[in-house]
C-alpha cells in the first residue's frame, strides 16, 4: 500500500506562521504535522509515502532524510496558482496499484488507517458524523454506506457526514480516478478545483463507498486555533511507532 499526501499548499489562514514554511511543517506537540502523518501511516502498514510538495518544499525535504526510500517527494510547480486537483495530476503516475490519498493538514490515529485499509471497495472515502455541519465542512450525502454526492455546498438535509480528507483506491479504483483526473484537468477551471470534485463526478456512475470512523481521533489544521487544539484532540490519543 502506498500513501500520497497532498502537501503543496502554504496554508494562508495560518499566516504569518506559514510565511517561510508550509502548513505541513508546522509543529504539533513537538513534531511537524507531516512527521505525525508519515509515522502513523507506516505504523499502520503503509509501505511507502509520496509527498506532493510546493510552497517552501526544501523545508519539508529536510525533515525527511532519515526515512530513506520509504518516503519520496514530487513537486507541484503550479502550487501558487492552483488548488489540490493540480497536485493530484502532478502525482498521477504514483497513483497506480492500491493507494491512499490524503490531505497534508489532517492528523489521525493509526486505527483510522487500519480500518480504511480493510475496505475492499474500489474507492472508499473516510467520513465522520456529528450533529451538525458548517460551511467549511466537506459534506457527504449517503445511502447507507454508499456516497451519492460530496461538497461544501450540500444542504443540511443532504449532509449525512463529512469527509476527513483520506480516500483509499484499490483494484480498478486507481484507474477510474486517473481517467477522471485526466478529463478534469482539461477544463477551463481546473486550477481552481479540489480533487473531491472528481469523486463527486465518479459517484454519479460508479459505486463509491465510505468508511465511517465516528468516535476515532482526527483533526484538520486550517487555523491557529486548530493548530493549538490538534495536540490535545489527536496526538494525545494517537499511538505512533517511532520510525528510526
Amino acid at each position: 500500500m502506498k500513501a500520497v499526501i497532498l502537501s503543496a499548499g502554504q496554508g494562508k489562514r495560518l499566516l504569518p506562521l506559514t510565511e517561510k514554511i508550509p502548513k505541513c511543517a508546522l509543529d504539533v506537540a513537538g513534531r511537524p504535522i507531516v512527521i505525525w502523518q508519515i509515522d502513523t501511516l507506516l505504523a499502520a502498514g503503509v509501505d511507502e509515502v509520496v509527498l506532493v510538495l510546493g510552497h517552501c518544499a526544501s523545508e519539508v525535504e529536510k525533515l525527511l532524510v532519515h526515512y530513506g526510500n520509504k518516503v519520496r517527494c514530487v513537486f507541484n510547480p503550479f502550487h501558487g496558482v492552483s488548488d489540490n486537483l493540480a497536485s493530484c495530476w502532478v502525482a498521477r503516475e504514483e497513483m497506480r496499484g492500491d493507494f491512499l490519498l490524503l490531505n497534508g493538514d489532517t492528523l489521525f490515529e493509526e486505527a483510522i488507517v487500519r480500518k480504511l485499509m480493510n475496505s475492499k471497495a474500489p474507492i472508499t472515502v473516510t467520513v465522520d458524523k456529528k450533529p451538525a455541519y458548517d460551511g467549511d465542512d466537506m459534506k457527504v450525502h449517503l445511502a447507507d454506506s454508499q456516497l451519492l454526492s460530496i461538497g461544501k455546498t450540500l444542504s443540511a438535509e443532504e449532509s449525512d457526514a463529512e469527509a476527513i480528507g483520506m480516500i483509499q483506491f484499490v483494484g480498478n479504483g486507481a484507474a477510474i480516478f486517473r481517467q477522471a483526473l485526466d478529463e478534469a484537468v482539461r477544463g477551463a477551471d481546473a486550477l481552481k478545483q479540489w480533487y473531491l470534485t472528481i469523486i463527486n463526478r465518479i459517484a454519479r456512475s460508479e459505486r463509491v463507498m465510505t468508511c465511517c470512523i465516528q468516535g476515532m481521533a482526527w483533526s484538520e489544521v486550517d487555523t491557529p486555533r486548530d493548530l493549538k487544539d490538534a495536540g490535545h484532540a489527536v496526538v494525545s490519543k494517537t499511538k505512533v511507532a517511532k520510525t528510526n
